[in-house]
């Protein structure tokens, strides 16, 4: 490809950014990330209005040198040097049919463009350094639904506390205690595994298991969205929520399995907010922490039962997918704990834990994973808005899956032909600099050892620019 035609596509890439552009993680931030309206958005978005309209645009640039590789397969990080660029942009619309905070009513609807395409076309990598990068390239940049959602406030009590006005919630007062429904189109991750220090790819950390828990398989198709219902229970200190979804078809698919009774996907988590280190910091502190389990029902094949195959000779190569339909159960838990320090410093940590015995199905291939970091705000140099991290990750998985790859199969992101297993452990940086409204910009840094959980290939460096646009 010439240098012009380069140009022009990045062009091309960056105007449907500024057409379109809140996309998946970004939006999700906790009240300490809020500022007052107009300061970090290009446009304010004000409180009074039924309606709501915002957009986003996030440009990643990626990159590696090359790095020690003695062999790869098809779903192998590439060892020569690379560079790739992804573009996410969403417009996102949303509309008050009841205002009376005891029965608050609110549509939702968001459309996003997701074109560009990630280094090694996201494979080779459980913890992928990229989590705007949609998992197959072919689907390209045609605009597409994302969400579409009715949100249910139900008042439980008469007290009401201030809320943030945002793109998933329009209501600026709420009762301290209630219930919330929301049934469409959604992403689970809006509403589970949330975290105030790693959960934004857009102002935040890259990586897929940074930003989420890698052992929770939740349910999706190829571009992070499901169809399902979510019921949330608010109180003080305390929230409990549980969702069901559909599941895709087949693994990383774009299509869902509409038949609840043979494939799904729930999800139950609870949620106390209050300081975790007690009288070692002020009481003013904030501190939480979530406990999530969930379990899926989908065609899932067993890693164990196709090692044997091709062991006996039954397959030329263990293939995940060579079973008849079926349904297969995978289950999991995690942990997700945030807590400040100061009033620039916040730390937070995960720890995720599935089966492992049935086949990685719907967002990467981890059974295991720890989780710990922290950020740091900007004030003390005089720049409150940018904000510097730093997240350390180690991802596993089981024997019977180690074995899988290790004889030569493919999941839908693994694959090197062979295996010499150790953990993929990931050291990631990043600095993120506002620089007028709502405008950012950011450099990260991500050290890889053992990727794909091959002690035989890296280490590798994956190097990040990113330009954020809120609207």
């Amino acid at each position: 490809m010439s240098s012009l035609s380069f140009a022009h596509r990045l062009a091309v890439l960056c105007t449907t950014a500024a057409l379109l552009c809140p996309t998946r993680r970004a939006l999700a931030q906790a009240p300490a990330e809020a500022h007052t309206a107009g300061d970090t958005t290009m446009a304010p978005h004000p409180d009074g209005a039924r309606w709501f309209l915002a957009g986003q645009a996030n440009v990643i640039f990626q990159a590696h040198a090359p790095f020690h590789s003695p062999y790869e397969g098809r779903n192998s990080l590439l060892c020569r040097g690379e560079y790739k660029t992804s573009l996410v942009g969403t417009l996102f619309m949303g509309a008050e049919i009841l205002r009376n905070p005891s029965h608050h009513l609110e549509a939702i609807y968001d459309e996003e463009s997701a074109a560009g395409r990630g280094i090694s076309e996201a494979l080779g990598l459980a913890g992928f350094t990229n989590l705007d990068v949609v998992r197959n390239p072919s689907l390209g940049p045609v605009p597409y639904l994302a969400r579409v959602q009715l949100h249910q406030t139900i008042g439980l009590s008469a007290k009401l506390v201030d809320a943030e006005r945002g793109p998933f919630s329009l209501a600026t007062q709420v009762p301290e205690r209630r219930i919330e429904l929301r049934v469409g189109k959604l992403g689970l991750p809006d509403t589970f595994d949330l975290n105030g220090v790693g959960t934004d790819s857009h102002l935040q950390f890259m990586n897929w298991t940074t930003d989420n828990n890698g052992a929770w398989d939740y349910a999706a198709d190829t571009r992070g969205y499901t169809y399902g219902g979510i019921a949330e229970y608010d109180d003080h200190a305390f929230s409990a929520r549980y969702g069901v979804a559909l599941m895709p078809i087949v693994a990383n698919g774009i299509n869902l399995d509409w038949d609840l009774r043979r494939a799904s996907g729930q999800n139950v988590e609870v949620e106390w907010r209050h300081s975790l280190l007690g009288g070692l910091v002020a009481p003013d502190r904030k501190g939480v922490v979530r406990a999530l389990s969930y379990v899926n029902h989908a065609n899932m094949g067993d890693y164990r039962q196709q090692n044997m195959k091709f062991l006996e000779g039954l397959t030329p190569t263990p293939e995940i997918t060579a079973h008849g339909l079926q349904s297969t159960v995978k289950y999991g838990f995690g942990l997700n704990a945030e807590q400040e320090l100061t009033d620039n410093l916040r730390v937070f940590g995960r720890f995720g834990w599935n089966e492992g015995q049935h086949e990685s199905y719907a967002y990467t291939e981890v059974d295991q994973t720890i989780e710990f970091g922290g950020d740091l705000a900007g004030k003390q140099w005089g720049r409150p808005d940018d904000k510097v991290g730093v997240a350390f990750v180690t991802n596993a998985i089981k024997r019977d899956h180690q074995e899988y790859l290790k004889l030569g199969g493919l999941g839908f992101i693994l694959g090197d032909g062979h295996l010499n297993y150790a953990r993929e452990d990931i050291l990631e940086g990043y600095y993120t600099l506002h620089t007028w409204r709502g405008l950012f910009y950011a450099l990260d840094a991500q050290f890889i050892d053992h990727p794909g959980y091959n002690q035989d290939r890296g280490p590798v460096l994956v190097e990040s620019v990113r330009m954020h646009v809120d609207f």
